[in-house]
Parts: structure tokens; sequence; C-alpha cells
């Protein structure tokens, strides 16, 4: 679509409002997020659930090889929609985030303090020229002593948290799946089922979510390992 000339003033920096209080480099990389593949996080009775769609387009890739989830602690993961090469160097700056304040404090770093401090880093490349923001959303969700938590943080640096969340393509449909069938203190089959469905409705009619471009991740207390196998699960896809 053509930028009209004033419009086109404002485009130009990411410093500057536009008369309407758009800052529209901002915009444009929240535009980016819609294109990625979708990501869905559930908070249920005994943990959380990561479920993302890898989208494995050729039959040539290695599954593995393709990141959408990412340990950033042993009780915290994100999964990333959007530019997947921001979404790493925010893992980084998240994992370094963790791990100094293991090293200060002998303890793991509460989930609200990553999240502000990791979405303080993405606000402030919305304000100084010669950057650009990161086209990138997070799900961030892990257990912590004051319990489990599911955040998103967005390109402005806002965030939000969750019982349970989703990004990425259709995000709007997706979100409004959940709310008409996510309850409190689900199973953890009926979460990985939910989790399963709702990816699902970012599918064509009649399309099925592929098994080896789907990843989830069960963040609990309790397990060592957090990758789940979709073998028990292949009744749901």
């Amino acid at each position: 679509m053509p930028i009209s000339g004033n419009a086109a003033a404002y485009d130009r920096s990411i410093t500057v409002f536009s008369p309407e209080g758009h800052l529209y480099q901002v915009d444009y990389a929240s535009k980016i997020i819609e294109k990625g593949s979708p990501a869905v996080a559930i908070i249920y009775k005994q943990g959380i659930i990561i479920a993302a769609d890898k989208k494995i387009y050729s039959s040539l890739i290695l599954p593995e090889s393709v990141e959408k989830v990412f340990k950033i602690d042993n009780h915290v993961w994100t999964a990333c929609s959007g530019l997947i090469g921001d979404g790493r160097r925010l893992v980084d700056f998240a994992r370094q985030i963790s791990q100094e304040n293991k090293s200060y404090y002998d303890d793991p770093i509460e989930i609200e303090t990553l999240v502000k401090r990791t979405a303080s880093i993405v606000q402030y490349f919305t304000q100084y020229g010669g950057a650009r923001p990161f086209g990138v959303s997070l799900i961030i969700a892990g257990i912590d002593s004051l319990g489990k938590h599911i955040f998103e943080t967005e390109p402005s640096g806002a965030i939000t948290e969750y019982q349970a969340a989703a990004i990425g393509q259709n995000r709007q449909k997706l979100m409004s799946y959940l709310e008409k069938n996510y309850k409190p203190n689900l199973s953890f089959d009926d979460a990985i089922k939910l989790a399963i469905n709702t990816l699902s409705q970012n599918l064509e009619t009649k399309q099925k979510l592929n098994p080896k471009s789907l990843e989830i991740i069960d963040i609990n207390e309790n397990k060592q390992e957090c990758r789940v196998s979709l073998e028990k699960y292949s009744k749901f896809l």
C-alpha cells in the first residue's frame, strides 16, 4: 500500500511518533509476527504445556534443526513467533539474566522478573535511532516459588500474563478458541489435546498437523525431561 507524503516522514524514523500516535516501525514488526507459525501455552493442574508448529515445508529439512522452542533455565522455557533469529538473540539475553541471578542469589530467577528484564531490552530498541525493533513475539512460561506463569512479550516491550496464550499466525482465532475451551485445573492429557486442537485452528479445512513439525514441552517440577513424545497423542492429530 502506498504511503502518503506525511506518513512517509514518520515512517523513516523509529523514534518519531506519527500524529495518530504510532511508531510505524513497531507496527511493522507486529505484522511480521502475524506471518509466523503459531505457538500456544496452557497452564494445567500440575504444570504448563508449550506447543509449537515448526512448519516443516520440505522433506529434505531435518526437523530438529528448526528452532521454535528454547530452554532458558530448568524451570522456564520460551516459544517464538516471527523472526526466529531475533528470538534467539532475546533467548541469549534471557539465559544470561537467569544465570546472573543464580550466581548472585544462588536461587532460580522468578518468572516475572525475567520477563520484565527481557521486555526492557525489547523496549530499548524502540526508542533509539540506528536500530530496529525486534520482529518477534515470545511466550515465556515457567514455574517459580509464586506458581505457574505464562507471559507474552510484544515488539513494543509490552508484557501480558495469561492462563493460556497463543502467538503467531491467526492469533485472534487461536485465542478465541482458547477462551471458549480453556478450563482451570485441566489434566495433562486434556491440556495436550487442547494445545493440538488450538494449533489446528490455523490449518486449512481437512489439513492435519504434521507430527514431525510439532514440538511439545511439559514444564513440570517433577520431570527432568520436558520434551513430550507424540506417539501416545497421535490420535489427536
